[in-house]
C-alpha cells in the first residue's frame, strides 16, 4: 500500500503524542519509532491480504473432510468450488510480491493462530448470499471481484476479535487498521487479470520527497516546540494552552510548522488535512476550534511577512 500525505500527517501526529508523553524525550529514537510504524502498516497490510488465502484453504479442507464422511450428503459428496476457484483470491494467492513479503518478514500468524481463520470462514457460510455464490456454477471475473469485495467489507473488517487480537499483536495496528482497510478495499475494486500489479507493493512511500517530509514534519515541530508554542500563545482568546485538548495543540502546531517551514505546500492544504484529521482523531467540536485558530494565525503570520511560501497559488 502507498500512503498518502494524510496518512504521514497521521503516524507524524501518533509519533509526537508519544514524544510529549514521554519522560525521556529522545528526537532519534522518536524518528525511528515514526518509521518502525509506518513499515508496521505494510506487515498489516499483508497479513490481510494472507487472511483471505487461507480462508480459501480452510474451505478447501473443509469441503475434503465433508466429502468424507460416512453419511456424506449429495451435496457434500459434490460440493461446489466456486470461493476456493475464486479468481481473485488465485491472483492473491499467486502474487509473488506477496508471497516473498511474508516470507522474508516470517508472518506466519494465520499458521499459528488458524482458529481465526475459522471464525471468519464460519461466520462466512452462515451468509445467504454466500451459499447464493455457490449455487451459480459460473463466475465472471467481475462477480468473483464482487464477492471478495463484500467478503473483506462485511465479514473480515467489522470484526471485533481480529480487531482485538491484531491490537494485542502490535499496539500501532490499532490506529492502521481503518487505513489498511480502505486501501485494501480500493484494491479490490481496481484489480483485474491485467491489472494484478495493485496488489501488492513492497515499497510504503510514493517517493523519496514523501518519505523526507515524514522525517522533517516530525523534526521540525520538535526541534521548534518553544517558537511554535509562542506563535500560539495569545491567539486562542478565553484558552490557556494548558486548557486546549493535547491532540488539538500538536495538531496545531504541526499546521504551523506547514506554514512556516514547508515552502511548497498550499496554506488551503494544510488546514484542509488538518481539519479532516481532527474529525477522526481530536473531540467533535475540535475541527471549528482548530479552523479558527488556524485562519487567524495565517493571516497574523503573512502580515509579520513569516509565511514561508513559493510559486504561485499557495497562500
Amino acid at each position: 500500500m502507498m500512503l498518502t500525505r494524510r496518512h504521514i500527517r497521521v503516524k507524524v501526529l501518533q509519533s509526537l503524542y508519544a514524544f510529549y508523553q514521554n519522560e525521556e524525550q529522545d528526537l532519534s529514537k522518536q524518528e525511528k519509532f515514526l518509521h518502525y510504524s509506518i513499515a508496521q502498516m505494510q506487515d498489516l497490510h499483508a497479513l490481510l491480504l494472507q487472511l483471505m488465502v487461507e480462508m480459501r484453504g480452510h474451505a478447501d479442507n473443509f469441503l475434503m473432510k465433508s466429502q468424507q464422511k460416512y453419511l456424506a450428503t449429495d451435496l457434500e459428496k459434490n460440493p461446489s468450488r466456486a470461493f476456493i476457484n475464486n479468481k481473485v483470491l488465485d491472483l492473491l494467492a499467486r502474487n509473488e510480491g506477496l508471497i516473498a513479503y511474508l516470507h522474508n518478514k516470517k508472518l506466519n500468524y494465520w499458521k499459528v493462530d488458524d482458529e481465526y481463520v475459522t471464525l471468519l470462514f464460519n461466520e462466512l457460510r452462515e451468509k445467504d448470499w454466500y451459499h447464493e455464490y455457490l449455487g451459480q456454477k459460473e463466475h465472471s471475473f467481475k462477480e468473483d471481484q464482487d464477492f471478495i469485495a463484500k467478503l473483506y467489507k462485511e465479514i473480515i473488517a467489522p470484526n471485533e476479535k481480529l480487531y482485538e487480537y491484531l491490537e494485542d499483536k502490535r499496539l500501532t495496528w490499532l490506529d492502521d487498521y481503518p487505513l489498511v482497510n480502505t486501501a485494501i478495499m480500493k484494491m479490490l475494486t481496481k484489480v483485474s487479470e491485467k491489472n494484478s500489479s495493485v496488489i501488492f507493493n513492497d515499497g510504503i512511500y510514493k517517493n523519496e520527497e514523501d518519505r523526507e517530509f515524514s522525517t522533517d514534519l516530525l523534526r521540525k515541530v520538535i526541534l521548534n516546540d518553544d517558537k511554535l508554542s509562542a506563535v500560539i500563545d495569545g491567539k486562542t482568546p478565553n484558552w490557556d494552552q494548558e486548557r486546549i485538548a493535547e491532540i488539538d495543540m500538536i495538531v496545531l502546531k504541526m499546521g504551523i510548522a506547514e506554514f512556516m517551514y514547508f515552502p511548497s505546500i498550499p496554506v488551503k492544504v494544510t488546514i484542509n488535512e488538518y481539519l479532516e484529521i481532527c474529525k477522526e482523531y481530536s473531540t467533535p467540536k475540535s475541527s471549528m476550534f482548530i479552523n479558527g485558530i488556524l485562519d487567524k494565525l495565517v493571516k497574523d503570520i503573512t502580515a509579520e511577512d513569516k509565511l514561508n511560501k513559493i510559486g504561485r497559488g499557495l497562500r
